[in-house]
């Protein structure tokens, strides 16, 4: 059986994108590091739509963790792989900068960029091994593309996540998998709560905050067989901000 694993799959866009693989039939592996409450409801929500779904805990940015978890995992399951991923954990640390603490910078890199590769690695060569490939998704930002004053480290994480998508795809495109990312705009999540909203919908064409089921029916499309012929690609999903 085909898996997907979700990682930040707890909350926002990774709450909606686990959703939303469900409702394409596909198992889903909810990955999340501290917050278990949110985390198990997402996995009832699943289930109360008779999806199926299963919690995995581990600190992407944590090499050892990642491959303990995913490890134990392949062993409990050793007629099934995880054909689906969307890196999607990253966290934001925002700040001018000449003032960014170090840590700020490292804490946001180490999520975002070493979580993608620590994941990516851990599962990439089983995908590369099935006859029906895989799909992974890496979830960019608007920030990755043009740069956001106040976010050195976030758009530097984001932008280097786009380069490694554009290089991962040629590398692995021989064994058919496919490998895309996502560049959402502002979109209302936890995420982008405590921003000025009315301020920021002025410099959306359209106007408005995209919604996480929007973002999260692009990565369905992207992990489905109509988009097996994509691969190396950044889909902005903005409203028209660029």
């Amino acid at each position: 059986m085909k898996y997907a694993l979700v990682t930040g799959g707890s909350r926002g866009l990774g709450r909606a994108i686990c959703c939303r693989l469900s409702q394409m039939g596909i198992p889903v592996l909810i990955n999340y590091q501290s917050n278990q409450a949110a985390a198990e409801e997402v996995r009832d929500e699943i289930l109360s739509h008779g999806g199926s779904a299963t919690l995995i805990r581990f600190d992407v940015s944590d090499q050892k963790a990642v491959s303990e978890a995913l490890e134990a995992w392949e062993k409990e399951h050793p007629d099934d792989y995880i054909a689906y991923l969307v890196n999607n954990a990253g966290i934001r640390r925002d700040n001018v900068m000449f003032m960014m603490p170090e840590e700020d910078w490292h804490s946001v890199i180490n999520v975002t960029l070493n979580g993608f590769f620590y994941v990516t690695r851990q599962l990439l060569p089983k995908m590369m091994m099935r006859r029906h490939g895989g799909r992974i998704v890496n979830m960019a930002s608007l920030s990755g593309l043009k740069g956001m004053a106040g976010q050195t480290n976030y758009s530097a994480a984001k932008a280097a996540l786009i380069g490694a998508t554009k290089a991962l795809s040629q590398e692995a495109a021989a064994r058919n998998v496919t490998v895309n990312a996502v560049a959402p705009g502002f979109i209302e999540t936890d995420m982008t709560k405590d921003l000025p909203q009315d301020e920021l919908k002025q410099l959306v064409p359209m106007k408005r905050f995209g919604k996480p089921e929007e973002v999260a029916a692009l990565v369905g499309f992207l992990c489905s067989d109509e988009a097996s012929y994509i691969t190396g690609e950044v889909i902005s999903i903005n409203g028209g901000l660029y």
